[in-house]
């Protein structure tokens, strides 16, 4: 993951990203770094453009965290919540009428 986040603050910096570059951003972080790594990183970025990486990284990541439920499952899944509501409603009402009843004797 440093390696990632070697390059892109690379990147922000406006600099180009190389080798020696990550390396130097890793070994200034204290990083132990391998080299076949950072060659490997370099390689899959050649020619990525990425502003639209991370754009698209990031508008997939979105519906991903609150991904709605299926179609037919909706109703059945309204359904179950509202009545769990009802149940918890009843047995807090009962309750509350215990209580009342106990002031009263």
């Amino acid at each position: 993951m440093e390696y990632i986040y070697a390059a892109l603050l690379l990147y922000k910096a406006g600099k180009d990203i190389t080798e020696e570059a990550v390396t130097a951003v890793l070994q200034a972080a204290g990083a132990d770094v391998d080299d076949a790594r950072a060659k490997a990183l370099v390689a899959a970025l050649d020619g990525v453009d990425i502003d639209e990486a991370m754009a698209t990284a990031a508008v997939a990541a979105a519906p991903a965290a609150g991904a709605a439920p299926v179609a037919s499952d909706a109703p059945a899944a309204e359904e179950a919540a509202a009545e769990e509501e009802e149940e918890d409603d009843g047995a807090a009402e009962e309750s509350g009428m215990a209580g009342l009843g106990a002031l009263f004797g």
